[in-house]
């Protein structure tokens, strides 16, 4: 017998209203998959919340459109078809028709064509509609990448924090399909690490079936630790009670790996400390469920950002010599610091370093029980969509491979894009040997397009200054100076044996640039204008040589 879900329609003005506002509430039966809902960007923040006998199921503010939307969210109900529901809508202004009637339907449907909006990546991952901010969760499992990453699916700002999930069979090509974790008794769904559970050490796998074990704060509520797990990568049931009790406010976005030498799990936790201290602190456990303290790492204080939140641990071989591995615990900025773990103390040998050095890139993870053995990284990348008609907000990073290698300063991480990123490729271009003069022609003169892959190795000769023009934006390398400056950001670049060599990919909501064979990486966010899609290279101060050109136009992953 199907369970009935209590409900009374009541309209009134309680007190501490606003004049003219009503507190709403209408029962319906959920018969289809979804229950529209309404937004008008900008509008004021309403709190809606579906009830059952009084229990919330689903609670969320969203800016509502009491008149005109202009775009559709989209609660999936099907868990509860066949059940009388109760819909609560805070402050609604009185006589408007939101929900009258309430909508059902089985499609997720907006007006447009969906992934060829204006300010859409065409080749980043961003989110159908709503907010997103940091990746979570990023593991291998049963033949697909797991994206799950801070969602807010009810508005183009921050908020209302959900894991939003995506899969993909290639690391390029994203399928974004039902949200994975939901807000529940204990808080909002902040951000946290995924990881297979190949020997079933937590017993919450099946026969024959390893879990795929998620790790997430509880926010805001409780700051604790939560467990979820599926055996099928679609569904996911949560512990009933949390893991890890708190620690201080904010302790949040625990990082869970595997330590074979000690055969035991590692819990990475951001913990801020008295006087905001930026703290990892480190726990182990043998089941995955009971952790106990081992040590921790501390970082910088306050604005003084070092090992603050999000953090990552991985080790990686050193390139060339590979019985040679260290340990890199990064935080959300980037910031690294390479050294030894014996399975409960990370003691640091370098410290402070920089993975990026461009702009808005941040709470980057990496993928675990990558296929390959490779340590793929994809970052949170902040880009300016919540213009104009735009219905969603925010992006990822290309996904890029880490690699550990030896340089004049020390040990450092070397990025480059994954090889996966060259199925994009067509109408591709190549060139060598191109001799550059202040005064002479341009090799990109006919090369037209709105994305982009552009593989250049230059030999400077007497030139003082190279300038690529990137659809109006222009990156000036001062080759005397061994400096980038690109829309306001200035970086050191070295030469490399005399030379320098650029990746750079170009998408119509900025670019990524790698440098120096990988050990500089700029990412810059920036709307290019649709009808700018002209490439420029030109040399100031004297002659350079282009060894190697290539140029390839981008086909859209969507």
């Amino acid at each position: 017998m199907k369970k009935t879900l209590s409900f009374i329609l009541i309209l009134m003005v309680t007190a501490g209203l606003s004049y003219g506002q009503t507190d709403f509430q209408q029962d319906f039966v959920a018969e289809k998959q979804y229950l529209r809902l309404p937004v008008k960007n900008g509008a004021p923040s309403k709190t809606v919340e579906i009830k059952s006998e009084g229990e919330k199921l689903r609670w969320f503010t969203i800016e509502l459109a009491e008149g005109e939307a202009d775009w559709y969210a989209y609660l999936d109900i099907s868990a509860w078809k066949g059940d009388t529901l109760s819909l609560h809508v805070n402050e609604l202004s009185k006589g408007a028709n939101v929900f009258q009637p309430i909508v059902q339907t089985d499609e997720d449907k907006n007006e447009g064509v969906l992934y060829e909006e204006k300010l859409r990546g065409q080749f980043h991952f961003s989110p159908k509609r709503g907010w997103n901010n940091d990746p979570n969760g990023l593991a291998f499992y049963k033949g697909e990448y797991h994206l799950f990453f801070q969602h807010n699916p009810y508005g183009r700002g921050w908020g209302n924090m959900h894991w939003g999930h995506a899969v993909s069979k290639d690391l390029v090509h994203w399928e974004e399909i039902d949200i994975a974790l939901y807000p529940d008794k204990y808080g909002t769904m902040f951000s946290g690490g995924g990881v297979v559970d190949s020997n079933n050490t937590s017993g919450l796998g099946e026969i024959g079936q390893a879990p795929l074990i998620l790790y997430y704060t509880a926010a805001e509520h409780s700051w604790k630790q939560g467990l979820a797990y599926s055996v099928d990568g679609r569904n996911f049931s949560k512990l009933p009670e949390p893991i890890l009790d708190k620690i201080s406010d904010g302790n949040r976005d625990p990082k869970v790996i595997w330590h074979e030498p000690s055969k035991r799990w590692v819990m990475v936790l951001y913990v801020t400390e008295a006087d905001e201290l930026h703290s990892m602190y480190f726990f182990t456990s043998t089941n995955m469920k009971h952790w106990e303290y081992a040590s921790k790492y501390s970082g910088g204080y306050g604005n003084d950002r070092y090992m603050y939140e999000c953090p990552e641990f991985f080790e990686l071989p050193v390139e060339g010599n590979p019985s040679v591995k260290k340990w890199i615990l990064t935080g959300a900025n980037g910031q690294y610091a390479i050294g030894t773990f014996d399975g409960k103390t990370f003691s640091p040998e370098e410290e402070r370093l920089f993975s990026q050095h461009g702009r808005d890139y941040y709470a980057a993870q990496t993928v675990s029980n990558e296929p390959k053995g490779r340590r793929i990284e994809i970052g949170w990348w902040r880009t300016h969509t919540d213009r104009n008609e735009m219905n969603f907000n925010q992006s990822m990073s290309i996904p890029t491979q880490l690699n550990l290698k030896q340089t004049e300063n020390g040990l450092r991480l070397f990025r480059t894009p994954v090889e996966e990123l060259k199925a994009l490729r067509t109408d591709s271009y190549e060139a060598s040997s191109i001799k550059l003069t202040p005064n002479g022609d341009n090799p990109l003169s006919k090369q037209k397009s709105e994305t982009a892959e552009i593989r250049m190795t230059i030999d400077p000769e007497t030139a003082n200054n190279l300038q690529i023009n990137l659809r109006g934006l222009v990156l000036n390398y001062q080759m005397n100076d061994e400096e980038i400056i690109i829309d306001g950001i200035r970086t050191h670049v070295p030469l490399v044996n005399g030379k320098q060599e650029f990746i750079i990919y170009v998408d119509r909501t900025g670019v990524e640039i790698f440098a120096s064979g990988g050990q500089v990486f700029i990412p810059v966010n920036y709307n290019f204008a649709p009808s700018n899609t002209s490439y420029d290279v030109k040399v100031l101060g004297g002659d350079a040589v282009i060894e190697k050109l290539e140029f390839h136009k981008l086909k859209s992953i969507w």
